[in-house]
């Protein structure tokens, strides 16, 4: 599977692999593990584009669209809780509740990323949602500030690890002429955000204290039922999943730990279910165990041992290889580019959650500079922004493929825009006019991220390709945690997070102006 920058799934060119039905099984002899479990991959992802587009997948599709949903909501739910935690704890630091947030979802990207390898798909689905809600309604009940940074730091140890592992189960049971889709779930962090600030309007925006003086818990309950709402969302996806879908185990994660028959009895129950008939038989698929040598033994298929755990890890850590990092740097202008945008997104990824995670906690404060400030004017405000953001995506979509800007053209023009936008809000002197540049930010910073998913994954050599956006996602992720630390040394009561936002989105602008290469109409490099 392949990932593109910030943990989410970059769509993969079909396979190429031999036909399996001309491929006999002792020619495994002489593979190594790595090879032999690659062969493998290559005969089942065959079997299921042959197998097509059925009704199991678009089942799959529609619980999967859960954990693009989550990913999305719970970073937008800490943020929505920011100002009511502050007042009622009276919290000198609040960049600390973003700051353990980030840190466990950064946890829970590397955990969940590996760990389905080794206990399976099927296990992790069920878990990453679950451990959402149980940790999320603890924390509607936090009795310190310490407690919901705690479980806040454990939910999102949950909704670190959706995108990765919802991908995988998705891209292993995803035809390849329909990995489209994947950008296709995307719709659903548009609603996620809409659906956040639907329900924090009325609860947090009318059920919470206007600042910290004199603020008790019984007057400030909006945002523990608004926690405790989401909480119980999160619960009720999890039912769906475990109750209402009867998810198979991965036929690649069954085949790499040698069980043979299981693989092929998935493949073909995926048949069934779409109402297609399958071929696939266990003496098509290599044994991917080693011997002494290091070659893939060929043992009876009632001892296929699969893969061990080393192998495991070392195929998940392949990307990141020397040859594979020496390869993004072998000529000047390859190594130029890389640099770009590894520097690109850490920059965008310090730059947006410096001011989204902040932007109720902002709108409060200067709301109640201008004399308008109540709190359900803030989360009024907050809706608003998310649905001018919403277009975004959409609007990408056509600009990309216009000759006069192309990739490269949108993605410096909406970064750009985003910072001007930021900057252009500290010159606000009414809340309207301040909702106004928000909405203009919010939907500039959508079409940022639209055109980035599908510019970066082109611009590295498909070869490349994982190890690029290994890279980049990475530099995202650090640029994350950093950004409630930059916040930490900062005075939140004024415009400066602003103004140090928007000017990295706009030092970000013109780093895109300079990577070398623009792939409008070009699959790759």
């Amino acid at each position: 599977m392949r990932m593109a920058p910030n943990g989410r799934p970059e769509p993969a060119s079909p396979e190429t692999a031999p036909l399996y039905e001309t491929t006999p099984l002792n020619h495994g002899a002489g593979l190594d593990a790595s090879s032999a479990y690659k062969f493998n991959a290559n005969v089942l992802n065959r079997a299921i584009q042959e197998v097509g587009m059925g009704r199991y997948q678009w089942q799959l599709f529609g619980v999967v669209g859960f954990g693009w949903a989550c990913d999305n909501l719970w970073p937008i739910v800490t943020s929505l809780i920011l100002v009511p935690v502050t007042h009622e704890f009276r919290v000198s630091q609040p960049p600390l509740l973003l700051l353990a947030q980030n840190v466990g979802l950064l946890v829970g990207a590397l955990f969940w990323g590996f760990g389905c390898d080794i206990f399976g798909r099927r296990l992790a689905f069920n878990m990453t949602i679950g451990i959402t809600a149980v940790f999320s309604l603890a924390a509607a009940w936090s009795p310190t500030f310490a407690a919901v940074c705690t479980l806040a730091a454990l939910w999102s140890i949950g909704v670190g690890g959706n995108l990765p592992v919802d991908s995988a189960i998705f891209l292993e049971f995803l035809p390849g002429s329909h990995q489209y889709l994947l950008t296709v779930l995307s719709i659903n962090w548009a609603l996620a955000q809409l659906v956040a600030n639907l329900v924090a309007w009325p609860l947090v925006g009318n059920l919470t204290c206007p600042s910290a003086d004199g603020c008790t818990r019984s007057e400030n309950m909006g945002w523990r039922y608004f926690l405790a709402t989401m909480g119980g969302f999160a619960l009720l996806m999890c039912i769906i999943r475990y109750f209402f879908f009867s998810l198979l185990e991965s036929p690649k994660y069954l085949m790499g730990k040698g069980k043979q028959y299981e693989a092929v009895s998935v493949v073909r129950e995926v048949a069934r279910r779409n109402g297609k008939s399958c071929n696939l038989t266990a003496d098509e698929l290599h044994d991917c165990s080693n011997d002494e040598d290091g070659q893939a033994e060929l043992h009876s298929h009632h001892h296929r041992r699969g893969l061990s755990l080393f192998d495991q890890i070392k195929l998940r850590l392949e990307p990141l290889t020397f040859s594979r990092l020496h390869s993004l740097f072998s000529t000047r202008r390859r190594a130029w580019t890389t640099t770009l945008l590894i520097t690109i997104w850490a920059f965008i990824g310090l730059a947006f959650p410096l001011y989204n995670a902040f932007l109720p906690y902002l709108q409060n404060q200067r709301g109640i500079e201008f004399g308008d400030g109540s709190t359900s004017l803030t989360y009024r405000n907050s809706l608003i922004i998310a649905v001018a953001g919403v277009p975004g995506s959409l609007v990408g979509g056509v600009m990309v493929e216009m000759p006069q800007l192309g990739r490269k053209g949108t993605l410096a023009l909406a970064t750009i825009m985003t910072g001007v936008f930021l900057l252009a809000s500290t010159s606000a002197t009414t809340s309207s006019a301040l909702l106004g540049w928000n909405c203009a930010y919010g939907f500039s910073s959508s079409l940022v991220y639209a055109v980035l998913y599908a510019y970066t994954p082109e611009t590295f050599e498909t070869r490349n390709r994982g190890t690029g956006n290994a890279l980049v996602s990475a530099a995202n992720r650090l640029g994350g945690i950093l950004a409630p630390l930059v916040a930490l040394g900062t005075d939140l009561q004024t415009t400066v997070p602003v103004y140090v936002s928007g000017v990295i989105f706009l030092v970000a602008g013109c780093l895109v102006l300079m990577v070398p290469y623009e792939s409008r109409g070009r699959a790759s490099v």
